[in-house]
C-alpha cells in the first residue's frame, strides 16, 4: 500500500502571473491622499462647481499641477465669449461637442483616460472625452449627467422639455446619436463599442458627475493591472473609495451598494487589496502576506475575505515546511498564527500538520515497537479528532503493513511475525479487507516456506525429516493445494 500524503496547497484569489517581492516588501499606500478627503467634503456640502470637477478631474488622472487647469479654464472662456455660440442650451450643447474636436480632440486611444494627457496629446477614449465635455458644458450652465453601461461611458443631458439628450463624446457626430443614422456607421468603425440607443434603460445606467469623473481613477487601476502592477493600484482605489465615501470604508453585507454597473467603491477598494496579495501569494511571500493581512485588515476590514487569505498563506507555508519533513517548524509556526486563524481554519491545518507527521513517522518505521508506537499515536489523534476516521484508517491500515515487512525482512524477520502482527491488528481494529489481503499473502508465503523445506529434506533423501516438515504446515494450512500435492507425492512413494 502506497500512502497518500494529505498535504494541501491553496492558491485561490485572482489569477495573476508570478513576481519577486523581498521578503521585506514595501508596502502600498492605505491611507486616502487628503485631496480625496477635501474633495468628498466639497461634495457633500453643496456639489461641485465646473472648475472643482476640473481641478478633481485632473487631480484623478495623477496631474497636481496648474498647467491643464489653466487650459480648460481658457477653453471654457473661449466657448463662453464666443460670438456664434447658440442662444438654446441644446444648441449650447452641441457647439461643445463640436468645438472639442476642432481644438482638443484628435484620435481615440481605448484605454487613453487622463485628462492631462488628453490635453497635452489630443488623445481621448469615452471617459476622458465625456469628463471633459461634462465640465465644459457645466462652465456655460448646461447641466449634464454621466451615464454607463457595461464597457462604455456617455453623456445625458435633460434639456428642452426632452426625457434626456445623449451625447457620444468619442464621436464628432454624437450630439443626440439616436436619430442620427450617420452617427451610426461611423461610430461602429471608430470605437468598436456597441452603442447603447437612446432610451434603452435596460442597459445603461445614470451615474452622477463626480462618479463620472471616479472613472478616471477606475482606468487607471485597471491600466496598472494589466500589467501586473498590484501594488501601484492599491492607492489609487483607496483615493477612488475616500473621493465618493468618505474616510469609512468599511465594507459588511448592510453597507454594500447594490447597483447594476457601476460598482461599489469599497468592494473595488478589497479587491484591489487581494489582488495585491494574491501577487505576494504566487510569488511565495507567505509571511509578507501574513503582515500584508496585519496591516491592511485593520484598516479595510473583511473578516471572511481576509480569513480566507491568511488562511491560503498559512497553509502554503506550512505546506513547505512539511516537504521538507520539518515537522517541529511546521508546528511552531502554525501556533504562532493561532490568533490571526478562526478556530475552524486552525483545527484544519492542524490536521494536516498531525497526518503529516504521522505519515512521515509511519514511513520511518523499521521495527514492531516503531509500529506500535506509531498506530498508538495515529489512535490517539483519531479518539482526539484530530484527524477523520477515514484518514486514521488508512494511516493505520498503512503502518500495520509497513511493520509486517519490516519484521518479515531478512535477516532476522519471518513471515510468521508478519502473520501475528496483522492478526494482533486485525483483533484490535476490526475488519479490514487490505489487512486480510495482506494477511493471505504472508499465510501463503509461510506455506511456500514450508514447501520448499520439505522439498529440500525429501531431495536430500531425508524423507523423514521431510514428512515432519510437511505435517506441520498440513497442520496450519490444511488446505494449501501445495502442501496437499506434496502429500500425494509422499502417498506415490509409498510413506
Amino acid at each position: 500500500m502506497k500512502l497518500k500524503p494529505s498535504i494541501t496547497v491553496i492558491l485561490a484569489f485572482i489569477a495573476v502571473q508570478t513576481a519577486v517581492y523581498s521578503q521585506n516588501t514595501v508596502f502600498p499606500r492605505l491611507v486616502p491622499d487628503p485631496k480625496a478627503l477635501e474633495f468628498y467634503r466639497l461634495g457633500e456640502s453643496g456639489g461641485y462647481s465646473w472648475i472643482q470637477l476640473a481641478e478633481i478631474s485632473l487631480w484623478a488622472s495623477g496631474d497636481n499641477s496648474r498647467a491643464n487647469l489653466e487650459k480648460i479654464r481658457a477653453a471654457a472662456d473661449t466657448i463662453k465669449n464666443a460670438a456664434d455660440l447658440p442662444d438654446t442650451n441644446e444648441g449650447k450643447a452641441e457647439y461643445i461637442l463640436t468645438f472639442m474636436y476642432k481644438n482638443l480632440l484628435k484620435s481615440y486611444s481605448l484605454y487613453q483616460t487622463r485628462i492631462d494627457v488628453m490635453l497635452s496629446t489630443g488623445r481621448y477614449n469615452c471617459v476622458s472625452s465625456a469628463v471633459l465635455y461634462m465640465i465644459l458644458c457645466e462652465s456655460i450652465g448646461v447641466h449634464t449627467n454621466g451615464v454607463m453601461t457595461k464597457d462604455h461611458a456617455f453623456i445625458t443631458i435633460p434639456i428642452d422639455g426632452k426625457d434626456h439628450i445623449d451625447v457620444e463624446t468619442t464621436n464628432a457626430y454624437g450630439f443626440d446619436p439616436g436619430n442620427r443614422k450617420e452617427f451610426h456607421d461611423q461610430f461602429g468603425k471608430l470605437t468598436g463599442f456597441s452603442y447603447v440607443p437612446a432610451k434603452n434603460y435596460r442597459d445603461r445606467e445614470t451615474i452622477s458627475q463626480i462618479e463620472l469623473v471616479s472613472l478616471i481613477l477606475n482606468n487607471r487601476i485597471a491600466d496598472h493591472e494589466r500589467v501586473n502592477q498590484f501594488a501601484e493600484s492599491v492607492p489609487v482605489a483607496i483615493d477612488r473609495a475616500a473621493l465618493l465615501e468618505g474616510s469609512v470604508l468599511k465594507v459588511d453585507s448592510t453597507t454594500e451598494t447594490h447597483r447594476a454597473i457601476f460598482t461599489d467603491p469599497r468592494i473595488d477598494l478589497l479587491d484591489r487589496l487581494f489582488n495585491f496579495g494574491a501577487m505576494l501569494l504566487r510569488a511565495g511571500k507567505e509571511e509578507d502576506c501574513l503582515r500584508w493581512a496585519a496591516t491592511a485588515s485593520p484598516i479595510y476590514p473583511d473578516e471572511k475575505r481576509w480569513q480566507e487569505f491568511i488562511m491560503a498563506a498559512v497553509n502554503n507555508n506550512q505546506t513547505k515546511l512539511l516537504k521538507s519533513s520539518k515537522y517541529a517548524d511546521a508546528r511552531k509556526f502554525l501556533e504562532g498564527q493561532k490568533q490571526v486563524l478562526s478556530q475552524a481554519n486552525y483545527d484544519k491545518l492542524e490536521s494536516i500538520l498531525v497526518d503529516s507527521e504521522l505519515s512521515g513517522k509511519a514511513y520511518q518505521i523499521r521495527t514492531a515497537a516503531d509500529g506500535d508506537s506509531v498506530i498508538n499515536a495515529i489512535d490517539l489523534a483519531r479518539n482526539g479528532g484530530k484527524i477523520p476516521e477515514k484518514r486514521a484508517v488508512e494511516l493505520i491500515t498503512f503502518a500495520v503493513q509497513k511493520t509486517a515487512s519490516s519484521v518479515s525482512a531478512p535477516p532476522g524477520g519471518t513471515w510468521r511475525a508478519a502473520i501475528q502482527y496483522i492478526e494482533a491488528s486485525l483483533s484490535r481494529f476490526g475488519a479490514n479487507r487490505e489487512l486480510e489481503q495482506a494477511l493471505n499473502v504472508y499465510r501463503s508465503n509461510l506455506a511456500t516456506d514450508y514447501h520448499n523445506r520439505f522439498a529440500t529434506e525429501w531431495n536430500k533423501k531425508n524423507y523423514d525429516e521431510a514428512e515432519r516438515i510437511l505435517n506441520e504446515g498440513l497442520r496450519e494450512f490444511p488446505n494449501d493445494r501445495q502442501l496437499l500435492s506434496d502429500k500425494q507425492t509422499i502417498v506415490k512413494q509409498g510413506r
